[in-house]
């Protein structure tokens, strides 16, 4: 059992952190980033060539973690390859002792930096989901029995702040049909909304973790606003963010949006997934701050 997976089964409160892999090798910055927390976060997410950009692997990553003393999740998008190619990494991913998976259809290729790519899409993440569950049962998705099944604690991602939120809780309800045992969310910015959205799913008893992405400026709040479903940083957020070059540290405001949003919602999940998106040296702060 993870480590992960024992703390959410048993009610404990879990703090996850994220790494978004390199454009090229160094990888070393990233493990060291992971490094200085890795006493305050039970486990770490591996990006799987977040925003569509070439990166390197999160598979390979996430055994550096391993190698480390670190527990990660493996993030598994459906973008970039088929069945065959989803099953063989799954497996793959136990047999370097990678347990924790998360589940995810992917961003459309037409976002990243590669316009020309051809996206797979054979599978999305709810069947995904379907594809690991069958492998611990002993068999693929053609049926086919396996000689010996992984054994994984499987999660996804849902969207609490979705307008409207009802289809987002219908797929939830899908993905726990399908093996999901923990949820991550997308950024939450209005804590009222979370508190609704926990409100209306509290039915299905599953672990839900509150993610948290730092807001680095307001560019990047109407970035956020524009480009990412379901994501929407409330105009007050963004008037505060415009203050930040007042205060002695870059970034500042970011940081106390984050904190005060924690310690808006911790008390209704079962953690924190925070997502610096190379803020990484912000995050002591945040844990600071928020008590965590």
């Amino acid at each position: 059992m993870t480590k992960l997976k024992e703390a959410l089964m048993a009610g404990r409160f879990v703090v996850t952190s994220e790494i978004g892999p390199p454009k090229g090798v160094n990888i070393d910055e990233y493990i060291d980033h992971a490094q200085a927390i890795k006493e305050r976060v039970t486990a770490f997410n591996v990006t799987d060539l977040q925003s569509a950009v070439m990166r390197f692997g999160s598979l390979a990553t996430c055994r550096l973690l391993i190698e480390r003393g670190m527990e990660p999740v493996l993030q598994m998008t459906c973008r970039d390859r088929n069945r065959l190619a989803l099953q063989s990494d799954l497996l793959s991913a136990y047999g370097l002792g990678i347990e924790n998976i998360l589940c995810l259809t992917g961003d459309h290729q037409k976002l990243g930096d590669h316009q020309g790519a051809k996206g797979v899409f054979d599978l999305d993440s709810v069947q995904l989901l379907v594809a690991a569950k069958k492998l611990q049962e002993g068999k693929d998705l053609a049926g086919n029995e396996l000689e010996g099944a992984p054994e994984f604690f499987l999660g996804a991602v849902v969207t609490p702040e979705a307008e409207p939120l009802e289809p987002h809780i219908i797929k939830m309800e899908k993905k726990i049909a399908a093996g999901a045992q923990f949820f991550q969310t997308q950024a939450v910015y209005d804590a009222q909304k979370f508190k609704e959205f926990i409100k209306q799913t509290s039915r299905f008893n599953v672990a839900i973790m509150g993610g948290i992405v730092i807001l680095k400026s307001v560019g990047m709040a109407r970035f956020m606003n524009a480009n990412v479903a379901g994501v929407n940083v409330p105009e007050e957020l963004i008037e505060e963010l415009k203050k930040d070059k007042e205060k002695t540290k870059s970034g500042q405001t970011g940081v106390e949006i984050a904190i005060r949003t924690i310690n808006e919602i911790k008390d209704y999940c079962q953690g924190i997934h925070l997502m610096p998106l190379g803020w990484e040296d912000k995050l002591p702060a945040i844990l600071d701050g928020a008590g965590l």
